[in-house]
């Protein structure tokens, strides 16, 4: 069985100036980001798409961006794997005070769980050594979009900046729209003010989805994949019909769309 040593060897040969493979010695902490991010979605769709000697092989990817970076680190002298193991176990440590902190004389836990309140000390540490803080401080600009609206929300949160029902998050939704309309009726559009409101428009229904207990980001998802599911089914019955998808009117798609909708409703009744 390999180990986690032979795989940070493998990545130092692969670095080596001489021996090394041309492409991985070119590589720069920067460059290589596109590939963890591919790499962490495509984990993730093996889970969804429960096939799990995928997410055994996309793990192993995405454990490799990890070594990369690592590499990168001690080659500049500024961290090593070994540093990085070393800081998420001390990380884990201090935010489970309840399962590796002090115990009571009947070995019950002094402190109870506290994940985001230990969090927010830890940021407001930080930023007291480097900047003035912010509840904003340390949600990543590298995250996806919606994921990034959901946290930025959720910290706003935290100090009162929020609804505290969803009338008025259905509210500003509809508000949103109706501004994309206003936009869109202005002659001739303005193509980065129709972006700016699409945009507001997104961020809220981010918030709605967050109101309601649903991630947006995984409710996106979600309909991706029913609408690649409902329009490989449009295609297979077109072909069933012996009809050209590129040469059907709009009409005849809508109408192979719905019939695949309803007969998948009727075969979940």
């Amino acid at each position: 069985m390999a180990s986690i040593d032979d795989l940070l060897t493998i990545m130092a040969t692969l670095r080596d100036p001489q021996k090394g493979c041309d492409w991985d010695k070119a590589q720069t902490f920067a460059s290589i980001v596109p590939h963890t991010l591919e790499e962490a979605y495509e984990v993730a769709d093996a889970i969804e798409r429960e096939h799990w000697s995928d997410l055994k092989d996309e793990l192993g990817d995405l454990l490799f961006q990890i070594v990369f970076y690592s590499q990168l680190g001690h080659e500049q002298n500024r961290f090593d794997f070994d540093a990085v193991v070393g800081a998420i176990c001390d990380k884990l440590t201090r935010r489970h005070p309840h399962v590796f902190g002090p115990k009571d004389s009947q070995g019950e836990p002094l402190h109870g769980p506290d994940w985001e309140g230990i969090k927010a000390q830890e940021r407001a540490d930080k930023a007291a050594s480097e900047q003035p803080t912010s509840v904003l401080d340390g949600v990543t600009l590298g995250l996806p979009a919606l994921v990034r609206a959901h946290k930025l929300q959720k910290r706003c949160a935290r100090v009162g900046f929020d609804w505290d029902a969803v009338a008025p998050v259905l509210d500003k939704v509809r508000e949103e729209i109706a501004e994309v309309e206003q936009e869109l009726a202005i002659t001739p559009v303005d193509p980065a003010r129709v972006e700016e409101e699409i945009g507001d428009l997104l961020f809220s229904v981010v918030n709605l989805a967050r109101h309601v207990g649903t991630d947006a980001e995984s409710a996106l998802r979600n309909a991706n994949q029913k609408f690649e599911r409902r329009f490989r089914q449009v295609e297979t019955q077109l072909r069933n019909d012996e009809k050209n998808i590129q040469e059907c009117q709009l009409d005849e798609l809508e109408s192979a769309w719905q019939q695949v909708k309803k007969q998948e409703k009727s075969n979940t009744l």
